[in-house]
């Protein structure tokens, strides 16, 4: 599992944006795929995580109805939609995969981390 993040920049409040994460391995089917966040003095922070099979998606309670995970297994990729962005959802933000169908909001549980992609929120 390789994974490279990629979307991140400078967005507006109230605007959207989307991030990729690309898994140049060769078992992006069998790992659930998580997004987390991380602002400047803070704890990481659990964003969401998308099933093995996309069948199934949960959100932290401070993103929930505004983004989206998705995942495309012919392009080995999962999404992060980003609607209605706050400057509080400014962080670097890093995609992981975990093995098998592994749910949870746990960094730990996730084997498999991306180099991070930026998003700033400002006017």
């Amino acid at each position: 599992v390789q994974l490279q993040a990629s979307g991140g920049g400078l967005v507006q409040p109230g605007g959207s944006l989307r991030l990729s994460c690309v898994d140049s391995g060769r078992s992006f089917s069998s790992n659930s795929m998580g997004w987390f966040r991380q602002a400047p003095g803070k704890e990481r922070e659990f964003v969401g995580v998308i099933s093995r099979g996309g069948g199934s998606s949960f959100y932290g309670d401070s993103v929930k109805g505004r983004f989206t995970i998705s995942r495309d297994k012919d392009l080995n990729t999962v999404y992060l939609q980003m609607n209605y962005l706050k400057p509080e959802d400014s962080a670097l933000y890093y995609c992981a995969a975990a093995p098998g169908s592994t749910i949870s909001s746990l960094p730990d549980r996730y084997h498999y981390w991306g180099q991070g992609t930026l998003v700033t929120v400002s006017s």
